[in-house]
């Protein structure tokens, strides 16, 4: 596969991916596409061992944050530490940083602002959906979460990128 359909492949599915992880908050028989749309993804990538690690590194980054930020009191969630969905969501977030989400890790800005601005919007559409309780409003949560994924993309990006 041509290295531009790889990548649109791999945005295509984020976006599936996204809304089967949302949607599977309130439908949990949906959650169990996400498996088998990371097995099909592994078994397209270029390096599927590289890319098995960069997984479990940026799921286990992302989760961790998720977790952080529910202790906190920034989400209210129906699971601890987190609900399957959310894990899933992150493992197929980790599915796009090497590839269609490359381009915002090659400056620090680039993905700051990405996330930055898709971080909180991601959240809100996400709770909204997912029925996931927000104490502290939306306004405030996503003032909150700005610059937390201001600074955790690009993070996340690096992370990834790692070999």
């Amino acid at each position: 596969m041509s290295r531009g359909r790889w990548q649109l492949v791999n945005a295509l599915w984020l976006q599936a991916g996204w809304w089967l992880c949302v949607l599977g908050a309130q439908h949990p028989l949906l959650l169990w596409l996400v498996p088998l749309g990371i097995f099909v993804h592994l078994r397209l990538c270029p390096a599927p061992w590289a890319e098995a690690k960069a997984l479990c590194r940026a799921t286990l980054a992302g989760c961790m944050l998720d977790s952080l930020l529910g202790a906190f009191g920034v989400f209210t969630y129906t699971a601890w530490p987190l609900p399957l969905w959310l894990a899933l969501l992150w493992l197929v977030l980790a599915s796009g940083l090497r590839h269609s989400l490359a381009w915002a890790g090659r400056r620090f800005w680039s993905g700051a602002l990405l996330g930055g601005i898709g971080g909180p919007l991601a959240y809100l559409a996400g709770a909204r959906l997912a029925d996931v309780a927000l104490p502290l409003g939306p306004l405030v949560t996503a003032l909150l979460l700005a610059p937390v994924w201001a600074l955790a993309f690009p993070l996340l990006l690096r992370l990834a990128a790692r070999p």
